[in-house]
């Protein structure tokens, strides 16, 4: 069961994204665009791990896109860098 505290926190994060919608920023999931009821759903029905966010920002500084990635999905390099796995 879903207490208040987490009830209220994916009600400030759907709020958060449905407001980076309204400016026309893409909000993407794992590669595809997916609105922010989705990603609210997607938070909801993991229960371990975690989604990645990343700003990727135009070469003028303004936020275009917001990507979210399960990290899950995530493997990590000899080098210490982030690779998805096939």
């Amino acid at each position: 069961m879903m207490d208040i505290t987490d009830k209220e926190s994916y009600r400030s994060l759907y709020s958060e994204l449905k407001q980076y919608e309204k400016r026309g920023i893409d909000i993407l999931m794992d590669g595809y665009q997916v609105s922010p009821m989705q990603i609210v759903t997607a938070y909801m029905a993991k229960e371990e791990g975690a989604y990645m966010r990343d700003y990727v920002m135009d070469q003028n500084g303004r936020l275009e896109s917001l990507t979210f990635t399960d990290v899950d999905e995530l493997n990590v390099d000899k080098f210490g860098l982030s690779v998805l796995t096939p």
